[in-house]
């Protein structure tokens, strides 16, 4: 049994997500006494895979091609599909990230695999790997079992850790014959809004509501968010109202987020919202409603004006934080 995981990269370093994917693949590979190989596609990803030693690989591939300089589903994952082939594996990890959700079923139906997505546990058992993902917009989980001769596993971010170790990995380039049929579907530029991190990746994030009562009073919560360093999110109404981005929607149509701390602040907590947010270590809510199906979930809830709140709170902790 070979494992291949799939580490992506973005402005010359590796997402913490695809770092994440590696040590808990590199976990399963032990406990199965499997072989384990990562696998880097991109231009110029050759310099950087050596890291990645530092997460439990000794070896990775490289598909370092200046076609790649701009992101393709389609190329990348033929690049996915012709490496499993090659390594023999019969196990593929990628992180739930945007790319591994819209890679991974591509390369599932390249290779005739089954595809267990969104894993937030993984162990093994008699030989087999079992996934646990959630199912019912997150108000349960389940143990899976793949059984197709190609398992792919897809891994949601902040779940599993990332410690970097001592080491280095052995880079192994491969060559792919890429023609114009795999660049069918290209990035042509990409927009960045904000300095702030993704929120499927940030550690902290405070996300507002229809309680905000206007795009301009987001200020609030961008001023607690910045003193963090969280991501800012919204629920869907807000989006729906065009006060936010879609990037930053959390919820069943938006995001799914699995923080160490999520704050709502002026959000009710409606079932959408919650199935996107409810895997989160620590909730906090902020809503004048005492009834608001928010504090069902929360760990912490502040029955209060948000615009009386959210400055206080904002200045306490820039004087606790020294900002």
């Amino acid at each position: 049994m070979n494992i291949l995981v799939f580490a992506e990269e973005r402005g010359g370093a590796f997402k913490k997500s695809s770092l994440e994917a590696v040590q808990a693949a590199s976990g399963i590979a032990r406990s199965l006494g499997a072989g384990i190989s990562a696998l880097v596609v991109g231009k110029g990803v050759a310099a950087i895979a050596p890291d990645l030693g530092r997460y439990g690989v000794t070896r990775v591939i490289a598909v370092d091609d200046p076609s790649l300089a701009r992101h393709s589903n389609t190329a990348f994952a033929r690049a996915i599909a012709e490496a499993a082939r090659k390594e023999d594996a019969g196990m593929i990890f990628l992180s739930a990230s945007q790319m591994g959700k819209d890679l991974a079923p591509r390369v599932a139906v390249k290779l005739e695999a089954g595809l267990a997505s969104d894993c937030v546990a993984l162990k093994v058992e008699g030989g087999d790997v079992i996934a646990t993902r959630p199912v019912y917009a997150g108000k349960a989980l389940i143990d899976v079992k793949v059984t197709t001769p190609v398992r792919i596993y897809t891994l949601r971010p902040n779940v599993f850790s990332a410690k970097p170790g001592e080491g280095t990995a052995q880079v192994e380039p491969m060559a792919i014959g890429f023609t114009a049929a795999d660049f069918g579907a290209v990035v042509r530029e990409v927009k960045v809004a904000t300095g702030r991190p993704d929120v499927t990746e940030a550690d902290i994030i405070v996300s507002g509501g229809r309680g905000l009562k206007g795009p301009e009073h987001f200020t609030l919560i961008e001023a607690l968010a910045d003193v963090l360093g969280a991501g800012v999110g919204a629920s869907r109404a807000v989006v729906d109202a065009g006060w936010r981005p879609h990037d930053e929607q959390v919820g069943q149509t938006g995001k799914t987020v699995s923080p160490t701390l999520y704050i709502a602040c002026g959000i009710s907590g409606a079932v959408q919202h919650l199935a996107g947010m409810s895997s989160s270590k620590f909730i906090v809510a902020v809503n004048k409603d005492k009834d608001a199906p928010i504090f069902q979930v929360a760990d912490y809830g502040i029955v209060g004006d948000v615009f009386e709140v959210l400055p206080a709170l904002t200045e306490s902790l820039k004087k606790t934080l020294g900002k």
